[in-house]
């Protein structure tokens, strides 16, 4: 029999310490030497490793202990990885931004300089050198080749644009294709495709840019198998669809669909298809959910292999002959590496997962043309009394030019469904995964478009019966920081209080003193409104409560906007509660820091919904 108990108040399994465990990113997936390998961060230790399955079950780290797999390019990394024909690992080391090699007998050498202003990310190996991006001084982008002996100096490429993605060496060797983009634009407004020849002795020829138009994006770029075309993902059409360039430079547009194909790409080298035997494609796609399908030559799809419907996120996607490896997740499955081929599909490994019962299934929703995914309450031995409608958490993911991925480990959300919350992750304008569409809504009306959204999916859960009019709030981290606060702002009769987590606050400060990458969003998202609509212009018309937990050293939302943000915060008289943790950056790692901001975020709640929070002995299982 279930127990009924007033939302918000339920006693939970699931603890905060449960839920900052269970989040461990996994992601760059590829193949070597016929195995699988792909990056974990581990709660444990702080460190991303490099591990490798040889079957499901048997995984092993690549490196020796101590190492970290991680680059800090353009601040939000990119692929730190690659593996080499003779069993030689080329990877980045956190601690010190370096490539470095790892051969089998277990030796690890630092290639090119110690340089402390450089980064690199999403390596090659072309013979005996390593072809790259290396980033120097924050603002100055290039391909190089870095040798993989470490006898003579790395050397550029080539250095196109303020912005490049790696580069995709063709099968035979004797071509390169990249893409890049340059300021103002961001690589989901537009971006160019360049494609050079090489020379015997390295050297790039005849660099050239494919037809693009001024307003097309290109998320990814791949050679064929068998060299003879170059498959771009383009939203020429308005969704991230696949094309097929051949040597005359003509497009073909390989399966014109109202679904996307591509990503914002944050991370360089971050992959949505990946080239199969035949002309065939792996590719993820869909709106909002994606599946992983094949993609053939006819354009026609066919799912990727079997037992697949159980996944409804994929990324990283990549290949070896007919074999697929992605990261995949989906409603009650946590981020698994999934090999998939040869009529057979194998969880390699996958992260921890939320018990069974906590996290209700997202049920997609569109209100009044603004996507959500509605998390209801939901524990297996508790229930609310009748009658009662549960307070909700009106959920603004970050970005703004990205999207949440339903299902999957959603460790935040679990901890405030099984107690009686209810979670709506809005998808606001200027989202990915709707179309372009949907991107260009957000253009010069972010504060505006997005708080407004927020707004109309919490009046629409008010309307459904589904929420508590009088116990709504917000919560959101970095722009969906932004986010929450102007729907706080606007929304003083609607919303109670808002949990933002190293937020954007203040757009004229950011735009000025955030790194290079997004030094010039600002102009798409606002345009010349930069002051007056950041939440640090507004903060005396705030009303309801406020949580901000901030890094000490994040440099993509700078502590001393949120320093000054609480300052004006108080001379209001506005309930403010200020954590601040001076080894943190932009996204919190230590498992500790986690459930500290979980457990505050859940006293804000409390306090100003007005329920009890269950006391230390009566947690259910």
């Amino acid at each position: 029999m279930s127990l009924r108990v007033p939302y918000g108040s339920w006693p939970s399994g699931w603890r905060a310490e449960d839920a900052a465990q269970a989040p461990r990113t996994v992601d760059w997936t590829g193949f070597a030497g016929g195995w699988v390998r792909w990056v974990a961060a581990d709660p444990a230790d702080g460190r991303n490793h490099l591990l490798t399955a040889s079957a499901p079950g048997r995984v092993t780290d690549v490196l020796p202990p101590g190492w970290d797999v991680r680059t800090a390019y353009q601040e939000y990394g990119g692929r730190p990885w690659t593996a080499g024909p003779r069993g030689e690992t080329v990877f980045v080391h956190w601690d010190d931004q370096r490539l470095h090699r790892h051969v089998p007998d277990g030796t690890v050498v630092a290639l090119g300089p110690a340089s402390g202003d450089r980064r690199y990310a999403d390596p090659v190996i072309r013979g005996d050198e390593v072809w790259c991006l290396r980033e120097s001084g924050g603002v100055r982008r290039h391909l190089v080749a870095v040798p993989l002996d470490g006898s003579r100096s790395e050397r550029v490429l080539a250095g196109t644009h303020d912005f490049l993605t790696g580069p995709r060496v063709s099968p035979d060797g004797a071509r390169v294709a990249w893409t890049g983009w340059n300021h103002p634009d961001m690589p989901w407004v537009r971006t160019d495709v360049m494609v050079a020849g090489i020379a015997t002795d390295g050297r790039l020829t005849g660099v050239r840019r494919l037809a693009t138009g001024p307003d097309e994006s290109v998320t990814q770029v791949e050679w064929s198998v068998d060299g003879r075309s170059l498959v771009v993902v383009s939203d020429r059409n308005g969704w991230w669809n696949p094309y097929r360039v051949d040597d005359d430079d003509r497009w073909h547009s390989i399966c014109p669909r109202p679904e996307e194909f591509g990503e914002a790409l944050w991370r360089i080298g971050a992959s949505t298809v990946a080239a199969l035997p035949g002309g065939t494609l792996a590719a993820a796609h869909g709106t909002g959910a994606r599946r992983l399908s094949v993609l053939g030559a006819d354009g026609g799809l066919t799912a990727a292999g079997p037992d697949l419907n159980g996944w409804t996120d994929w990324q990283s996607v990549t290949a070896s002959g007919n074999r697929i490896a992605a990261v995949a997740a989906g409603p009650g499955r946590p981020p698994a590496v999934v090999l998939t081929g040869g009529g057979r599909t194998d969880v390699l490994w996958t992260t921890p997962g939320v018990p069974a019962g906590h996290l209700p299934p997202p049920v997609h929703r569109t209100y009044a043309g603004v996507h959500a995914y509605v998390y209801e309450p939901c524990h297996p031995r508790v229930t609310g009394p009748p009658g009662e409608n549960p307070p909700y958490l009106i959920q603004a993911h970050g970005g703004p030019t990205s999207r949440s991925r339903p299902g999957g480990v959603e460790a935040a959300i679990a901890f405030f469904t099984s107690r009686g919350i209810g979670v709506a992750d809005v998808q606001y304008s200027g989202s990915t995964g709707f179309g372009r569409g949907y991107r260009d809504r957000l253009r010069h009306r972010w504060g505006i478009a997005d708080a407004r959204d927020c707004a109309t999916v919490a009046r629409a859960l008010i309307a459904e019966g589904r929420a508590d009019p009088h116990r709504l709030a917000l919560r959101g981290t970095s722009a969906g920081g932004w986010t929450a606060l102007r729907a706080l702002v606007d929304e003083p009769g609607l919303f109670r209080a808002a949990a933002v987590s190293f937020p954007v606050l203040d757009a004229a400060s950011w735009a000025a003193a955030t790194h290079d990458f997004e030094s010039r969003y600002a102009d798409w998202l606002i345009g010349d409104a930069v002051t007056d609509r950041s939440p640090m212009a507004c903060a005396d018309r705030i009303r309801g409560s406020v949580l901000l937990v901030q890094g000490a050293r994040d440099a993509i939302c700078l502590p001393r906007d949120a320093d000054r943000f609480v300052e004006r915060l108080c001379r209001s008289s506005v309930p403010v509660r200020y954590l601040r943790f001076r080894h943190e950056g932009h996204g919190f790692r230590d498992p500790g820091v986690v459930a500290e901001c979980l457990r505050a975020e859940l006293d804000l709640y409390g306090s100003a919904f007005g329920f009890l929070l269950p006391g230390n002995g009566a947690e259910l299982s």
